[in-house]
């Protein structure tokens, strides 16, 4: 994978119909019965010029929590290796709906994990894209699919969610090698186990770890600890990690990304028509376990467990479905070796409550983890150690009745993978920042407004022997400031809003950038300076 794809971990792009419009002519003094479809900066998967051969996956319409179930069968014509497969997601919706959480799974393995726009009542669509080839081992033999987005419809909630899920390969060979075995954890008393072949020589382990709508663990970037007079509570405030662990050994660390649904911060009109970054396509956390290979390629079932720090005791609000990939050594039918370090710092978490006119719960936080290990390959004895450290800031102000809610927070989660043996030394360097500044403030004439700015930012470098050999840098930038008047009728809201986005990808493979501007659901400007 190129440093400009490693750096968005597998960008993915979400766009409505006519995203390249350009300025609007005739802009709504507020938000009407319609709105733009659904539209997002990001770049569209870029796909080869080869024969192409398309697979529906699902025909679903959603109503309630019955999921659909079908049957996966390969492409005829396009051979058993792909240079690319998309999936691509296309939806629509009408009426009145809140936004849903979903999953797509085929053969177990999660390839998606989704939510939904909030529609208008005369209906919109939207789409989304996925690069999927590193799922190709799934694919290449008849598989289940199974696919669900939760939703209820009644006299109030009159929004059925239609969508329809194809993959299209590309016949070719991949710019990079794929994974030979994905994987999933098996359920057995003692909790999940992973049983890899025993030559595997890379593992990596990704994590679409939400915090599920409808509860606190929502918003739990706000949660607070006692004697906090807030209505979200947790035991020591909101830092959150996700972590993995193999036979108890700390093996993973990472900062989950703050996700924000299209119904989020008490504002839909914030989000009608550009979504906040990831909302449609949850980005999974990857994990380099290669340093556990030499213990987990005895042939034996292993004990691997995900769990979030910081979630009350007790508490549900949290999903964090697991794939494995694994790529093996294709000339030794056993590779061995042993895990020569497990270091973990304590986590460091200092949440202040400061009461007053405006409270105030200042945190900070942090925790850092080295993993090496090493394998006896067929090309030589490989190390590989991996070094994570998470650091989290945040001041959160409320006024009493938290009629005034707001949050300042950073999140940085940065790694390092250094891989020595055979050949060059190999180094990879990533530094990833997600950022949140908002706030909603309810007037004394019942008009809620909303101003909110969310990042995702990232670089990476690669490093052979010392010396650069490719680089990127990620910049993917929403703000929104939306105001409606509460407890009215849907027409007597007087809804008013803009919308932004700007997404940067500059780097050793070339450039994008795009800026997307709306107004009252209009979009007004969708600018390409790449």
């Amino acid at each position: 994978m190129s440093m400009l794809a490693g750096a968005t971990l597998w960008v993915s792009a979400f766009f409505g119909t006519g995203a390249a419009a350009a300025q609007a002519a005739d802009v709504p003094a507020e938000f009407g019965t319609d709105w733009h479809d659904p539209v997002t900066a990001a770049p569209p998967v870029d796909r080869p010029h080869t024969t192409s051969c398309q697979v529906t996956l699902a025909d679903a319409q959603f109503r309630d929590f019955t999921p659909y179930r079908g049957a996966y069968t390969p492409p005829q014509g396009c051979g058993d290796r792909w240079s690319k497969v998309v999936l691509r997601l296309d939806g629509k919706v009408k009426g009145r709906q809140y936004d849903r959480l979903g999953y797509l799974h085929v053969g177990g393995v999660e390839i998606l994990r989704t939510s939904t726009p909030e529609p208008s009542p005369d209906g919109i669509e939207w789409h989304v894209e996925k690069d999927v080839t590193r799922y190709s081992d799934t694919f290449r033999s008849p598989q289940d699919v199974e696919m669900l987005i939760g939703n209820v419809v009644d006299d109030t909630y009159t929004g059925v969610i239609d969508v329809h899920a194809t993959l299209t390969f590309y016949a070719g060979r991949p710019a990079e090698r794929t994974p030979d075995r994905v994987l999933t954890l098996a359920d057995t008393p003692d909790g999940t186990t992973l049983t890899t072949p025993r030559n595997s020589e890379r593992i990596v382990a990704e994590v679409y770890a939400t915090g599920s709508g409808g509860g606190c663990e929502e918003f739990w970037y706000l949660t607070v600890a006692d004697p906090a007079s807030y209505s979200c509570k947790a035991d020591h405030g909101p830092y959150r990690e996700v972590q993995v662990k193999v036979d108890g050994q700390l093996a993973g660390i990472a900062a989950p990304f703050p996700n924000v649904w299209t119904g989020g911060w008490s504002n839909p009109f914030l989000w009608y028509v550009i979504p906040a970054p990831h909302a449609f396509d949850v980005r999974p956390i990857e994990y380099d376990l290669t340093p556990f290979a030499g213990l987990l390629d005895d042939g034996r079932p292993h004990r691997v467990e995900v769990s979030v720090v910081g979630v009350p005791a007790g508490q549900s609000g949290w999903s964090a479905p697991v794939n494995v990939l694994v790529w093996q050594d294709a000339h030794r039918a056993h590779v061995t070796g042993a895990l020569t370090a497990d270091k973990a710092t304590d986590i460091a978490n200092s949440s202040t409550y400061t009461p007053g006119s405006e409270n105030r719960v200042n945190t900070e936080a942090g925790h850092r983890l080295t993993v090496s290990g090493y394998l006896d390959t067929s090309h030589g004895r490989v190390t590989t150690t991996v070094t994570r450290t998470l650091a989290n800031t945040s001041v959160h102000r409320w006024a009493d009745g938290e009629n005034t809610d707001g949050v300042d927070a950073t999140w940085s989660d940065d790694q390092t993978v250094s891989v020595g043996g055979h050949g060059p030394a190999r180094t990879t360097r990533t530094h990833r920042t997600y950022t949140m500044n908002g706030a909603t403030t309810v007037g004394t004439d019942n008009r809620l407004r909303t101003v909110l700015t969310l990042g995702d930012r990232a670089s990476a470098v690669e490093l052979r022997d010392g010396r650069r050999t490719a680089w990127s840098r990620f910049d993917d930038t929403y703000s929104g400031d939306a105001a409606y008047t509460m407890n009215v009728p849907r027409d007597q809201r007087h809804a008013v809003g803009t919308s932004s986005e700007r997404y940067r990808l500059y780097g050793s493979d070339g450039c994008y950038d795009r800026s997307l501007t709306t107004v009252q659901g209009v979009l007004t400007q969708d600018r390409r300076l790449c």
